[in-house]
């Protein structure tokens, strides 16, 4: 695998299930280092991608690479190690009260292995410090807040030390001080050169951040250019400046009014 493989491509990827196709001919390249926005109202298409490249979801046809191996053809070449994912949500309870702290740790599997023992426990800890809960390090996520669960979920995503992090939707359901705190810690993880794919449905507290925005409608990009915040001249821009600033549009395509796509 050539060292210089970018840490996401895919080619006319396609997704489609029973009801019908939701990614059609999906081409997407996120170039090193990259801060890149997955932009799209609901039911557009973004979710499903980022979980395809994670190999959560398959792929009808085409591909989907993380550092040149092809998650559609054989998942257990990819390089993991080297993948953050942070989903929407915990998933259910299995009964049994895991704590903050376990619950990173747990994003040290690796080959379906846990690593444990102080040096693992020792990450876990560092990495809720890098999102403000190392307080609550022994205190079960069950009673956390929406905003406090996402930001364990960032914790287990970082406490891997990722090249590229894949986050889905980060921002929705929480609080304004969590949100802030995800921001600077999405822009530390910048600023050491960490790749960062983010879906939202809105830039809001990442506008700051984000340098590149692709916006799915109905399962395809139509757009892919700087986003609003990239606009030169506009200290607080806001989705007016979308249409006259976003870039050129893809072949084939016009700029669309971004303000109806989130």
């Amino acid at each position: 695998m050539a060292a210089h493989q970018p840490p996401i491509r895919t080619r006319q990827l396609q997704v489609s299930v029973e009801s019908g196709t939701i990614l059609h001919g999906i081409d997407l390249t996120v170039r090193e280092g990259e801060a890149v926005a997955l932009l799209g109202a609901n039911g557009s298409g973004k979710s499903t991608l980022v979980k395809a490249l994670v190999g959560i979801v398959p792929a009808t046809s085409g591909t989907a690479e993380i550092y040149g191996a092809d998650v559609t053809a054989a998942r257990r070449s990819v390089p993991w190690s080297r993948v953050g994912y942070v989903p929407q949500r915990l998933g259910p309870s299995s009964g049994v009260p895991a704590t903050a702290v376990e619950v990173v740790a747990s994003g040290l599997l690796d080959n379906r292995r846990l690593r444990t023992g102080r040096a693992a426990g020792r990450k876990a800890l560092e990495a809720l410090e890098q999102v403000g809960l190392l307080e609550r390090a022994h205190d079960s996520v069950q009673v956390f807040s929406g905003g406090q669960q996402q930001r364990v979920l960032i914790a287990r995503a970082l406490v891997r030390e990722p090249d590229l992090i894949i986050l889905d939707e980060p921002l929705a359901g929480i609080d304004r001080a969590s949100k802030e705190a995800l921001a600077r810690t999405l822009g530390r993880m910048r600023e050491r050169g960490t790749t960062i794919l983010v879906v939202l449905h809105e830039l809001g507290e990442l506008a700051g951040m984000v340098e590149r925005a692709v916006v799915l409608r109905r399962g395809r990009i139509i757009f892919d250019g700087p986003p609003p915040a990239a606009a030169p001249g506009h200290d607080h821009p806001d989705h007016d400046h979308v249409h006259a600033h976003a870039g050129p549009p893809l072949p084939g395509h016009t700029v669309p009014d971004l303000r109806s796509e989130w």
